[in-house]
């Protein structure tokens, strides 16, 4: 089992247990299991850990690429060359993981279909339909309500009494619904379905930033409906 140990000390805390041994862990870890019945979720076999490590690769690559550019224009003219050649390397590099990346889910039968399946979406590429298969394995076995909450994207309410607070987000997989944001920032304006809500919900007064955040959570049921259908983009019932 797999659980946040932000949850488990948490819940160490509310129980008056503040001291931290390996012993009291261990406690703790059997107490919270028993107490809490956390749903038990797969550890990844060493195919998963090696695409996650490419991932994870890709993503420092990207973060050293845009470093890299921004510092391009603040050094001294005597050093730009020593960054431009540093640009072409990283640049060469990020090539070759992504054919990496490709092919390593082109190896796997069941990798690939769910692949294929997640970028016949408009506005889903190459990379989040990768990140999807290797970080969000759960995709296409919960319902609607579920996946929005693993990911988190299920607005969360803080009510009190009378008072209705703003419904927010909180927690959840930051690095999946981090290329989820810029899939969908792709998505409505190229995703016939997406498109039509931001502008729906953009003429209702919502604020940009709320419209994309609910746009992101239909985005990923519609990806949800979709691997649990087997059937494209076209045919999907959302």
């Amino acid at each position: 089992m797999v659980t946040n140990p932000r949850r488990v000390r948490q819940f160490a805390r509310a129980t008056g247990k503040l001291a931290k041994t390996d012993q009291l862990d261990a406690q703790m870890l059997a107490h919270f299991a028993a107490a809490l019945r956390p749903a038990p979720r797969a550890l990844p076999n060493a195919q998963g850990e090696q695409l996650i490590a490419l991932l994870t690769r890709r993503h420092q690559i990207v973060d050293m690429l845009t470093v890299e550019k921004n510092r391009l224009h603040t050094v001294r003219p005597t050093l730009r060359v020593d960054i431009e050649e540093h640009l072409t390397w990283l640049s060469a590099k990020l090539a070759k993981l992504d054919a990496e990346l490709d092919h390593f889910i082109q190896g796997s039968d069941l990798w690939n279909d769910t692949d294929v399946l997640l970028q016949s979406v408009p506005g889903i590429g190459r990379i989040t339909a990768s990140t999807m298969v290797a970080l969000l394995p759960e995709l296409g076995h919960l319902n609607r309500q579920e996946i929005a909450a693993l990911v988190g994207l299920a607005p969360l309410n803080r009510d009190s009494g009378k008072k209705r607070g703003k419904r927010r987000i909180f927690g959840g997989r930051a690095s999946v619904r981090s290329v989820l944001y810029m899939a969908t920032l792709s998505a409505t304006k190229h995703n016939p379905i997406i498109k039509k809500f931001d502008a729906h919900l953009l003429a209702q007064g919502k604020e940009k930033k709320v419209a994309l955040t609910a746009c992101m959570r239909k985005l990923l049921v519609i990806l949800n409906a979709l691997l649990r259908s087997k059937q494209p983009w076209h045919t999907v019932a959302v």
